[in-house]
């Protein structure tokens, strides 16, 4: 089942729950997917548009100085799992060999892709630049 399906699915059981946070959540998330020009979205364009309202509402959130209300954590609990600091840094190591690169920097793309959407980017960019 496609993680658009899923969520899709989320929203029947989030309103028999009478859950009216991760109701509202889910719908606006489902209204995105509607405003996609296909009607069957990929796993990883679901992703990036869950990514890209969550980054939003941190935005609006610092901005008027308010507290989650609970709409993040739903949207973050449909994120597959994220590569922890430990997992990255051991894969850099055993893989990333920093002379092919001009500076450590480049080597955002290799991991980038290895890792896919189970990372940040800010959290490999950090870890570059520690290193």
């Amino acid at each position: 089942m496609s993680l658009q399906n899923t969520i899709q699915g989320g929203l029947k059981d989030a309103m028999k729950a009478k859950d009216s946070v991760k109701t509202g959540a889910i719908r606006i998330l489902i209204g995105e997917f509607q405003r996609q020009p296909e009607k069957e979205l990929s796993d990883e364009q679901v992703i990036q548009i869950i990514k890209k309202l969550i980054k939003s509402e941190k935005e609006l959130l610092a901005a008027s100085g308010e507290s989650d209300t609970g709409y993040i954590t739903v949207l973050e609990g449909y994120l597959p799992a994220q590569a922890s600091e430990e997992d990255i840094r051991a894969w850099i190591a055993g893989n990333i060999d920093f002379s092919e690169f001009n500076n450590k920097m480049q080597a955002m793309r290799p991991i980038m892709t290895h890792f896919g959407s189970s990372v940040d980017g800010n959290i490999v960019k950090k870890i570059l630049q520690e290193m």
